[in-house]
């Protein structure tokens, strides 16, 4: 069956209300709604909903829902046909190697070399592929630390598909916590972990930010991981210093070159010492020492 996908533009703060409303109008329904930042600077969010059967019913009620909000939007449309795009995107990928590790998928087992840490992933609603600058970047950063720190207790903060939680079980040998704040990426990522044979080593959770009981009972760690967003990771500044062990080291992406500065400053004010910085396709890893 055929989805039609309707979407606006809007603000930040007003599409959190609208998530929210959607949320509760279309609860019974299922209806898949999402929120992409398009634009960070300029503060454009797109909001969309995707709606099968009367879509013009759907998007009768959608303008109800934003009249009531006294928000006025026009809203698009576009046809979605009923194909696992996840999975065609990832089966043209070529496989990844960053530093010791490979990233591939199951048709290019094949193509390992001995000596290489290899990661299967499969196609799953989550991020990281390894083919991204950011993921690769931490795969680079993560076997640097890893020599150097030698941690025994780590954390990958929005673990996505697991792939830098797989990473640092199988080089370092240490349990590592993996969390993410959508349940569908915590349940790929424990895919991911059984099909790498490092499920003993890799514990996958659904937590939004440090509020889940896990991160106490787990804690404190010796590294952290998070490629996220540059906005969300200066939030969680102070809430990674209160969870990281004295000594203890993190490794932050999903940060553009620009925002480099900014990000570090709001670390350094946590008492985090910066180390180094790798720059990879406009993104930028960053390693810091608490």
């Amino acid at each position: 069956m055929t989805q039609t996908r309707l979407y606006f533009t809007t603000g930040k703060i007003e599409a959190d209300r609208i998530f929210a409303a959607f949320e509760t109008a279309f609860e019974d329904e299922g209806l898949p709604i999402a929120i992409l930042e398009v634009d960070e600077d300029r503060d454009i969010q797109e909001v969309s909903l995707y709606a099968d059967g009367d879509v013009d019913a759907v998007e009768a009620r959608v303008k109800e829902i934003l009249a009531g909000l006294a928000l006025s939007r026009p809203i698009a449309r576009e046809p979605v046909p009923d194909i696992d795009w996840v999975t065609r995107s990832l089966e043209g990928l070529k496989p990844v190697r960053a530093g010791r590790f490979f990233v591939h998928g199951a048709h290019d087992r094949r193509k390992r070399h001995s000596g290489e840490l290899a990661i299967e992933i499969e196609a799953g609603l989550a991020f990281g592929t390894g083919h991204h600058g950011t993921t690769a970047g931490c795969l680079e950063m993560l076997e640097q630390v890893v020599r150097r720190e030698r941690p025994r207790n780590a954390l990958d903060l929005g673990t996505g598909s697991a792939v830098l939680a797989i990473a640092l079980a199988k080089l370092a040998h240490i349990p590592v916590l993996a969390t993410d704040i959508d349940p569908v990426a915590t349940k790929v990522a424990a895919a991911n972990a059984r099909l790498n044979h490092v499920k003993a080593l890799v514990e996958t959770v659904t937590a939004p930010g440090f509020h889940h009981p896990i991160f106490a009972a787990r804690g404190p760690f010796d590294l952290i991981v998070a490629n996220i967003l540059a906005r969300p990771l200066m939030r969680l500044a102070p809430e990674m210093a209160g969870h990281i062990a004295l000594g203890g080291s993190i490794v932050l992406s999903g940060i553009l070159d620009r925002q480099r500065d900014a990000v570090v400053s709001a670390y350094v004010g946590q008492q985090f010492r910066h180390v180094r910085t790798l720059h990879r396709e406009g993104w930028v890893t960053i390693y810091l020492k608490r």
